[in-house]
């Protein structure tokens, strides 16, 4: 975090917080005017130009800013087919390297909540963030001999987001080409869940909830917390040891290690989906570390997605191929997951219902086969191509229902960080389709 410039300050008034988005707003119409002009006179269209100048002024203004605006670039970055590159790249740095707080602004959090300064508590404190994300900072320290790691609340955080969504949704909305009605039922279900993200209290208790229920998973490392030493915008926890995902792919693991720790990963996953019906819906690489021995450390469980079960039994329904040879089910299934509604017409149904099963086909794959080889760029590539073309369908883009359950944002969010991560560990999986069909069986009897 040295190359990284401090903050003094972050704006936490709602005046002062929309001026900066604003201000950003005119940058940003002034790169179409360039983009634009160029275009008129040299006949280049320079869109990578264009895409890069927004995505640096956008970011530069949200990593200011921090909280809810920027976790909502960091969602965005996680879907490579949802933007584009230039987007991509710089939003992605939002999962752990953003400007970090100044000490003054740390101490003060730590005399607020727990009426104490950081060197009352414990016997050593580093002032300098080891890492910066979206909603907290990270902090190392020691208590006792044990080296701990200490995350801090950005002040204005928990107050703000819900003045924050609502002006990041018109950036969001031309980001990703929806229309405004089909993002406010998203944006109600992202709303909660940071709600739930800035209350570290919960955080705490779900951490260690979630933990203890995974423990028994090989290959997974999870920290102790530490509630007496944490507070509203104060967790404190062990320090893990180990490396981001592009640190460790430096390093050239083998294929065993790759295989070793995405398997982990995906038992991880699997395991909370289907038996605990709730899951650690923020699987961006920020939140875990990799050790040589293909042990993986994970953290943060800020974002947890409860799934209900009426949601479960329809959405892995669709697992199983022969559903669609009854017709009935399988409207009735899309219609409980909202991808068609009683106010379409049958052309409508039949339009929309085509395109749903190729693209929940080619979503599914892993769950249909015992194994699955992630390191096939190809199914990635036609996962993003398929995106790419049904955004640019007319019908999705004159539709005015919003297509999809608020449940299946942060499920899709979840499986789709998931596998870019095992695309990235160029992992073979044991996907055991066996055991997840079992689970579902199991839940529906």
């Amino acid at each position: 975090m040295s190359d990284q410039k401090e903050q003094s300050s972050i704006p936490t008034g709602k005046v002062e917080r929309a001026s900066k988005l604003v201000s950003t707003g005119m940058k940003i119409g002034s790169n179409y005017v360039k983009y634009y002009a160029k275009k008129l006179i040299n006949g280049e269209t320079g869109r990578d130009e264009l895409n890069s100048d927004n995505a640096e002024d956008i970011y530069n203004t949200l990593s200011n800013l921090k909280g809810s605006a920027l976790k909502v670039a960091q969602m965005l970055s996680m879907d490579r087919g949802m933007l584009p590159k230039e987007y991509v790249d710089k939003f992605s740095l939002s999962q752990y390297s953003v400007p970090p707080l100044s000490g003054p602004l740390v101490t003060n959090t730590f005399l607020k909540t727990l009426g104490k300064s950081p060197l009352q508590i414990f016997d050593k404190f580093e002032m300098n963030a080891s890492n910066a994300a979206s909603i907290g900072q990270v902090h190392k320290a020691e208590k006792d001999g044990k080296k701990l790691a200490v995350k801090i609340q950005y002040p204005g955080v928990a107050n703000s987001v819900s003045s924050d969504l609502k002006l990041v949704k018109p950036f969001a909305i031309r980001l990703v080409g929806m229309k405004e009605v089909e993002m406010d039922k998203y944006f109600d279900e992202i709303e909660g869940k940071l709600l739930e993200e800035t209350d570290y209290e919960l955080e705490v208790r779900r951490s260690i909830e979630l933990s203890e229920q995974c423990a028994h998973i090989p290959d997974l490392q999870f920290p102790k917390y530490y509630p007496e030493m944490s507070s509203s915008r104060i967790i404190t926890m062990d320090w893990l040891d180990g490396q981001h995902m592009k640190e460790f792919l430096k390093t050239n693991p083998s294929q065993e290690i790759r295989d070793r720790i995405g398997q982990a990963l995906w038992d991880f996953y699997h395991y909370q989906v289907h038996f605990l019906k709730k899951v650690h819906a923020d699987p961006h690489p920020g939140n875990f570390l990799f050790q040589p021995n293909g042990t993986v450390s994970i953290f943060d469980f800020g974002c947890v997605k409860e799934i209900p079960q009426d949601f479960y039994e329809n959405y892995f329904a669709l697992i199983d191929r022969s559903i669609y040879e009854d017709t009935k089910r399988t409207r009735e299934i899309y219609t409980a997951l909202e991808m068609i509604h009683v106010a379409d017409s049958e052309k409508d149904i039949i339009f929309f219902s085509d395109l749903f099963k190729t693209m929940i086909d080619l979503l599914t794959l892993p769950f249909t086969v015992d194994e699955f080889d992630f390191g096939n760029d190809q199914y990635f590539n036609d996962i993003y191509a398929y995106t790419e073309y049904l955004s640019n369908l007319k019908e999705i883009k004159e539709s005015k229902l919003a297509r999809g359950s608020r449940h299946s944002l942060y499920i899709n969010r979840t499986y789709f960080g998931l596998y870019s991560i095992l695309n990235e560990l160029k992992a073979k999986i044991l996907t055991r389709k066996d055991s997840v069909i079992s689970a579902q069986l199991s839940a529906n009897s």
